[in-house]
């Protein structure tokens, strides 16, 4: 590339499309962002998280594709579960999305779910909402307690269980639940880890034949601090996080699932109506598509820079 203002030329990687690429997609955090954000009811949200024990973090990883899959199906199961007692909301009919993370800030292995959810439910007959208190969804003791069981009915299901500690299921799993508001907290914290990887090319402090340093936040502290590993122990961490092909990350359930019978602008009136609010359906005008990608910007003086030629892969004969 050359900068059309100072005229200097910048080598710029090819984006090779692939969703764990530290380069590629994240162009795509801002558009999911402004279309969740869009689709945020008028009610107190949560953000509820589902960890798994340490002990169990090497099974899971051997068996990605089927645990991954298991954390969703157990985790979802039991708030909705939990919901439907007649204590808290009173019915099943909630609706929430979760995103899948497994990297730590030192790229460690530490598989858990991220679920925000909508303080409300609708009735059985869809004809009314039913609203959470804002401060309170459901007890996470009882909902770890059913999450573990349904985790365990799962790998009994298909044969796994006999492969896991029998003390995995003796000690307490630990969930955590948040009152975050209006939502929009939760979506802002959420959004990178939808298209961003384990760690980005800007945390690489050096790197050689020898050792790879980064930098990362220690948790609860602002101080950066630097961690040096050997390539191969770097290399293991990183690849520990590339998620099994085609696997979907986020996933949505209840009146949140595109497969909902209820349409979003449905709950959406009963919310308003519960409320004695005003609700008003607006007619939503055809918006220009954004750019795809957005303009490659010049690291010297930040102008817009454009395509010189495009360098084709070189290959030396080892052999």
């Amino acid at each position: 590339y050359v900068c059309s203002s100072c005229g200097r030329t910048h080598a710029v990687g090819r984006s090779c499309g692939n969703r764990h690429c530290p380069t590629c997609q994240q162009h795509k955090t801002k558009a999911w962002l402004t279309k969740q954000t869009d689709r945020l009811l008028p009610c107190p949200y949560f953000l509820i998280t589902f960890t798994v024990p340490s002990a169990l973090r090497a099974f899971i990883r051997s068996h990605q594709r089927i645990c991954y899959a298991a954390l969703f199906e157990a985790s979802s199961a039991a708030l909705q579960t939990l919901a439907a007692d007649p204590k808290y909301l009173g019915s099943k009919r909630i609706g929430f999305f979760g995103v899948l993370h497994t990297w730590g800030r030192t790229l460690e292995y530490h598989p858990h779910v991220h679920y925000v959810v909508p303080g409300g439910a609708i009735n059985e007959d869809g004809t009314r909402w039913l609203p959470s208190r804002a401060n309170f969804f459901v007890p996470v003791k009882a909902l770890s307690v059913i999450f573990r069981a349904k985790f365990r009915e799962i790998m009994d299901r298909i044969g796994l269980l006999a492969k896991i500690d029998k003390d995995v299921w003796r000690q307490k799993w630990v969930v955590h639940s948040r009152a975050v508001g209006d939502g929009r907290a939760s979506l802002q914290y959420l959004a990178p880890y939808v298209f961003r990887v384990a760690i980005s090319d800007r945390r690489i402090v050096s790197f050689d034949d020898h050792q790879v340093t980064f930098s990362y936040r220690k948790s609860g502290s602002n101080q950066c601090r630097k961690m040096t590993l050997d390539p191969l122990e770097f290399i293991r961490r990183f690849l520990q996080h590339v998620l099994p092909r085609g696997f979907q990350k986020v996933r949505h359930y209840g009146f949140l699932s595109p497969n909902s019978r209820h349409g979003l602008e449905a709950v959406r009136w009963l919310v308003y109506l519960h409320n004695n609010q005003i609700y008003v359906l607006l007619a939503r005008c055809a918006l220009e598509k954004p750019d795809p990608l957005p303009p490659v910007r010049c690291a010297e003086c930040g102008a817009r820079m454009y395509v010189a030629a495009i360098l084709q892969p070189t290959y030396c004969d080892t052999s």
